[in-house]
């Protein structure tokens, strides 16, 4: 097996956790470390880490990775290969000019959302506004994953190593927020929409309503059977991610998750894709989460080990540490509800690094860059706009060989006025992901 040598003259959980994830999982390829520079002689290739050493691959070390806890660090900006960068180095002759090792680290483990200080917005969360990337206007580029191509491209013709091109994949995804607009809602609900809709004298929805109720109209939120043949027709096993709230709230809405009703619907998703959990707004309460959870696998009659923030009201490091906690593998959260973009700086999964023990965790982060609400109510843009973003985005992932996942909410695809053109638009989309996907197969 091919095995690409990294010198460096010291070692450290972060520094294994950076070059795992980066020469393992998206290099696919494997790596000895050595700390003696006598151990390099005779190797016509190997990567030099915080050390100058004539004819060979040469990258600075700023520090970062020697360091523990969380503390403020200064981050210079710079170029590479036209690539923005950050932890830029002053100091010549290096072949980057930048500290990719830690770059990285501080981009998937979130280091900023740890020591900055900052005001949470109305949710809770962290501020997009804050970061780095929207700071400098780079939040819609996966950088990470650009660094990485341009770094294969540089390495390969070097090491004499093959470090095959990763294939771009698209993973659609859904929240289940909200099955129905009308139906199921029980009588005090109706009751109060209709008082709501009379008080703003909002005509078309109490017809609409009535239609539905009367079962002459179909509740425009109900797209599931038309999601179900879209994935048939282009072959994609989706991801649904079902908010099982046990009580409702201004911020819960759907229909109790043993209603029948809500239950077929449960029911129906695990036979199109797979099901996770998305933890109610008030989740981070003590035995929430285990609560929903395993309400969710006794109707679904499936073990969830997938979970989405509702709201994506993620507390570092305390939300991880509770779906740890509730036996999750896998979250689907990394991103921000108020902007699109890359909140982590690539689209490709990476395990979870809790900051304050220093050392990665068995939780693995699936990062998403688009989420219809953020582009049509944060944004404030229609279909034909938000989707001419999503594919600047898409367009970047599908050159890296990255992975794209999206969030698309089953009112968004559904029949109401309000989000006219989204579902054609997202079928074109999902179709022509199909296709480049299936293209790409058949070029390797």
């Amino acid at each position: 097996m091919d095995i690409l040598v990294v010198y460096s003259p010291e070692r450290s959980p972060r520094l294994t956790y950076v070059l795992d994830w980066l020469l393992k999982e998206r290099l696919h390829t494997d790596y000895i470390v050595l700390n003696d520079l006598i151990e390099t002689e005779g190797l016509d290739f190997f990567i030099s880490y915080g050390e100058l050493v004539p004819g060979t691959m040469c990258i600075p070390a700023h520090g970062l990775l020697w360091e523990e806890g969380k503390e403020p660090t200064e981050i210079k900006t710079g170029k590479w290969q036209g690539l923005p960068t950050i932890f830029a180095s002053d100091e010549p002759n290096y072949t980057l000019p930048f500290d990719l090792f830690s770059a990285i680290f501080f981009l998937l483990s979130r280091y900023e959302e740890y020591y900055t200080s900052y005001t949470p917005d109305k949710h809770g969360r962290y501020p997009a506004t804050e970061s780095i990337l929207y700071k400098n206007q780079w939040l819609q580029r996966p950088l990470i994953d650009e660094w990485i191509h341009a770094l294969r491209n540089q390495v390969r013709p070097q090491a004499d190593i093959p470090l095959p091109a990763p294939a771009f994949l698209y993973q659609p995804t859904y929240d289940v927020d909200m099955a129905y607009s009308h139906l199921h809602k029980g009588a005090r609900r109706i009751v109060g929409a209709y008082i709501r809709a009379l008080l703003k004298g909002d005509v078309k929805q109490i017809s609409e309503r009535t239609q539905v109720l009367k079962n002459k109209q179909k509740d425009p939120y109900d797209s599931f059977r038309w999601l179900k043949q879209l994935h048939k027709q282009y072959d994609y096993k989706p991801l649904y991610f079902v908010l099982a709230a046990l009580k409702t709230t201004a911020y819960d809405k759907n229909i109790y998750p043993e209603h029948p009703a809500m239950m077929r619907v449960i029911r129906q998703l695990v036979k199109d894709g797979s099901i996770g959990i998305h933890p109610s707004y008030y989740s981070g309460e003590e035995g929430k989460v285990a609560e929903e959870k395993k309400l969710l696998e006794h109707i679904s009659a499936h073990h969830i080990t997938i979970s989405r923030q509702h709201y994506m009201r993620i507390s570092t490091p305390g939300t991880y540490r509770l779906l740890l906690q509730n036996n999750i593998q896998h979250d689907y959260s990394m991103g921000y509800g108020s902007h699109l973009g890359f909140r982590a700086g690539t689209g490709c999964s990476f395990l979870w690094y809790d900051l304050e023990q220093d050392a990665p965790t068995t939780l693995r982060i699936h990062p998403f860059c688009f989420m219809d609400t953020t582009a049509h109510f944060e944004m404030g843009i229609n279909a034909s706009e938000a989707f001419m973003l999503l594919g600047k985005m898409t367009a970047i992932l599908h050159h890296t060989g990255s992975t794209l996942i999206t969030i698309f909410h089953n009112f968004s695809l559904g029949t109401g006025a309000e989000w006219k053109g989204w579902r054609q638009a997202y079928e074109d989309f999902v179709q022509e992901q199909a296709h480049h996907m299936a293209t790409e197969v058949v070029s390797h």
